[in-house]
């Protein structure tokens, strides 16, 4: 990613704004900071207005000062804003782009993206947006401020226009009409056919396609020209026009023979160039399908009940705590719980989770999923930019802009790129002109050169593959926050998970139950009614227990807490107490015939309560034990791990036993057990001091400074926001094979992206030599260049073909 942070400036001024600072203290803290960077001059900080003013000389780097900011504990405030940038047309529009606006003074970093056409810029908080723009159009490109990233020429979601397309397939259809008489001829020749049109009538049909239909590769060329630059425009332009001019002067001072006019060279060149570019726009609009299908997904309008009665609403003037009717079949408009109904409610667009699910009363459910059969009354948590949906929409917004790592070599092939095909082609037609003394041949070998050369394919290989590749995650509830997240998982070789909630369902489920003297059922039914009233988790346990397996309750009655022991009540006429072995010691209750079971339940990491009939003398009805099972998808996923030759390890603060007994049944490599949340980033620390590329994979605060400390973190949408924040990919449902599904994606994207990159190449390292060698008529190149990045644009979109384990894996 280009950056500005080390551009020394003499003389600057520099405001910078600063969040965090309370007092006067923090502001002597920063200006005594500040005025320790060599060469500072003056330092003032406002306290009253957040601002540093610093007076700087002898090329004190901005980044510098953000250092010396950053170490008192302060931050400098930063925005990022994101422009449509239009006319630009290949690799090395983008490093223009790019390098114009680096050299904005508070500039700190910059992303240009062809495949979406928009620059996307951090800045100093307060630096003017029209310095921004006035440095694009410096450049040599239009450009419109408000832009989403999601779609080319800053047009996203359904209300994206036509008229660009449409107009550009109307010139390409014009244009062959014109080239095809001029083309027909050349094509009967090598069948002894010599059907030439007369040389004014060549001149007629090609000049409309040559400064008309091609007037845009002149604009941007010299626009390009004018900023010292050149791009694929000036190539197009100087190739066709050296076609065009030779051609006029035949036919005005030549020989007069039509076989030595070549207008139908530089009309077919034209008419091939504006058909790729027809051809690459709507492949590149495909890219963007996965936004525009998430940005759909929010209905227009809305039913409200207000005091009682319901009204139909835009979903812009919803607030806070409306009440949303929905009915069956409808979409729901806002995140929000439910107040009344049951349903089941279809969230596959959001999760990716196939089957529908159920819905009551206290359920949370997220704007965009789909209500199948009941009606239900929703209370609006989340609006607009706050909403799950939303904050999807702008994770891949984000990770479409930003640039992978591998895209750098890219640029800085293509910051050379035309120059040196200039040079190429200026020497391939003097060696022509001079050694074979025809300087007509020498010229359509130049231009053979100049229309080969495919800058746009370098430019669009890396990112197309990522917005279809970050297209396709999200479709599976997988959310990439930023291109590097995604080159690095490709080359995990270590997952570390956590265990509670991540590879368990983190909540205590009943998994045995042992009677004594009593059938098993009725063990089960005396507990479930004891703690029939009770809302602690181990109640609901055995209360989920019960309703499985069909067992009715008794009523309770005398239903009392005993303090940190346990519960007690009378179920048909009998007084039960349920607790602690702390309690049955007290009661003098022997534990003696179910002391081995829960023994060997507690060495599992399991908890163990005991029941007891205490009506006349205390006699023990049976033992329970609670665990936390392992979730459904988590042997599958480990599983999968392994078979991509990626070692796993769990990472807990549970009890050794517990630990063991879950990765045992897992399959898990490696454990570390009695871990501290704090200690949880050294063991991740110690693995990458190892060599290894650290994946972890959590979904609590405990877990936030393990995912940040990992090569890339992986967060569970079901657990908290700080570890979602912390995380470079969020998994939008509980399922720990989206971690296998996570890695796949990724490596299927960077092959893409290689294989991308290898064509790009391909098409220059070997058509370039062909063309100067006189190998390749002009107009084959022309189709050549135009097939480019069409080829590298469609490559990519075979990505759309890939689904996750639980839709069925497609190969891409």
């Amino acid at each position: 990613m280009p950056t500005a942070l080390a551009t020394q400036i003499a003389n600057a001024e520099w405001h910078l704004h600063i969040e965090g600072m309370t007092c006067a203290s923090c502001v002597g803290r920063v200006e005594k900071a500040l005025a320790a960077v060599a060469g500072v001059r003056e330092v003032s900080v406002n306290l009253a207005t957040e601002t540093a003013t610093v007076r700087a000389g002898d090329g004190v780097a901005l980044a510098t000062l953000i250092a010396a900011i950053d170490k008192t504990g302060y931050a400098v405030a930063t925005d990022e804003i994101s422009f449509a940038v239009i006319g630009m047309t290949c690799a090395s529009c983008v490093g223009r782009v790019e390098r114009a606006l680096v050299k904005v003074p508070g500039v700190m970093a910059v992303t240009v993206n062809l495949a979406t056409e928009v620059a996307t810029v951090s800045v100093l908080r307060g630096t003017a947006r029209s310095r921004l723009l006035e440095a694009i159009e410096r450049a040599g490109y239009s450009v419109t401020e408000n832009t989403k990233v999601s779609s080319p020429r800053g047009f996203s979601g359904k209300n994206a226009p036509n008229a660009a397309p449409a107009l550009g397939f109307r010139n390409v259809l014009i244009a062959a009409v014109l080239s095809l008489p001029l083309l027909l001829p050349m094509l009967a020749m090598p069948f002894g056919v010599d059907a030439m049109l007369p040389g004014w009538l060549q001149f007629a049909l090609a000049t409309p396609v040559q400064f008309w239909l091609g007037a845009r590769f002149y604009r941007a060329g010299w626009k390009a020209l004018r900023a010292g630059s050149g791009n694929m425009d000036l190539l197009v332009a100087l190739g066709t026009s050296a076609a065009f001019g030779l051609s006029v002067y035949q036919l005005l001072f030549g020989d007069h023979d039509t076989h030595h006019l070549y207008f139908e060279a530089a009309a077919v060149v034209i008419t091939l160039v504006l058909l790729g570019k027809y051809l690459e726009a709507h492949a590149k609009r495909q890219t963007t399908a996965a936004i525009r299908a998430l940005q759909a997904l929010t209905p227009d309008r809305a039913r409200v009940r207000r005091d009682g009665v319901e009204i139909e609403m835009d979903t812009g003037a919803l607030h806070l705590g409306d009440l949303v009717v929905v009915r069956p079949g409808e979409r729901i408009a806002v995140d929000g719980d439910i107040r009344e109904g049951d349903s089941h409610v279809d969230e596959s667009a959001i999760t990716g989770e196939s089957l529908p699910v159920a819905k009551g009363v206290g359920d949370k459910v997220t704007g965009g999923a789909v209500n199948a059969e009941g009606l239900l009354v929703v209370r609006a948590t989340a609006l607009g930019a706050e909403s799950t949906l939303a904050r999807i929409v702008r994770l891949v917004e984000s990770a479409q802009a930003k640039k992978a790592p591998i895209q750098r070599m890219v640029d800085q092939v293509s910051a050379v790129f035309v120059p040196v095909v200039i040079a190429i082609a200026f020497a391939t037609a003097l060696g022509w002109g001079f050694v074979t003394g025809d300087w007509s041949q020498a010229i359509l070998n130049a231009v053979a050169v100049l229309v080969i050369a495919c800058p746009c394919a370098l430019g669009l290989a890396t990112p197309a593959a990522i917005m279809v590749g970050t297209g396709a995650a999200a479709r599976e509830g997988i959310l990439i926050k930023d291109a590097e997240a995604l080159e690095i998982a490709h080359r995990i070789t270590v997952v570390a998970f956590d265990k509670t909630g991540t590879l368990t369902e983190g909540k205590p489920q009943l998994m045995q139950f042992e009677p004594l003297q009593i059938p098993p059922l009725a063990l089960l039914r005396l507990a479930g009614s004891v703690l029939s009233g009770s809302e602690h988790p181990l109640a609901k346990a055995v209360l989920v227990a019960a309703r499985e397996r069909e067992v009715a309750l008794e009523s309770a009655t005398g239903l009392r807490a005993l303090a940190g022991r346990g519960v007690a009540a009378t179920v048909a006429g009998r007084t039960l107490q349920l607790g602690s072995s702390r309690l049955m010691h007290e009661l003098g209750v022997d534990l003696g015939p179910l002391a081995d079971n829960a023994t060997a339940a507690q060495a599992q990491g399991r908890s163990v309560s005991w029941l007891a009939d205490v009506t006349a003398t205390p006699t023990l009805l049976g033992m329970l034990a609670f665990g936390d099972a392992a979730k459904p998808s988590a042997r599958a996923a480990i599983a999968r791990l392994k078979a991509s030759g990626i070692r796993t390890l769990m990472i807990t603060g549970d009890n050794a036993g517990a630990a063991a007994a879950i990765a045992g049944e897992l399959g898990i490599d490696e454990v570390r057990a009695e871990v501290l949340p704090g200690d949880k980033a050294q063991v991740i620390e110690e693995l990458k001091a190892a060599g290894k590329v650290v994946a972890m994979v959590g979904d609590g605060i405990n877990d936030a400074p393990a995912l940040a400390a990992a090569d890339i973190g992986m967060a569970m949408s079901t657990g908290t926001d700080i570890a979602m924040h912390t995380a470079g990919i969020t998994l939008m449902r509980g399922d720990v094979e989206l971690v296998a599904d996570a890695i796949e994606i990724s490596r299927r994207t960077v092959a893409k992206i290689k294989q991308n990159l290898f064509w790009a190449f391909f098409y220059n390292v070997v058509g370039i030599p062909l063309a100067a060698f006189g190998l390749l008529n002009p107009v084959i190149a022309g189709a050549a260049m135009a097939f480019s990045s069409v080829s590298v644009v469609s490559n990519a979109l075979l990505l759309k073909r890939w689904r996750g384990a639980k839709s069925g894996s497609t190969s891409a």
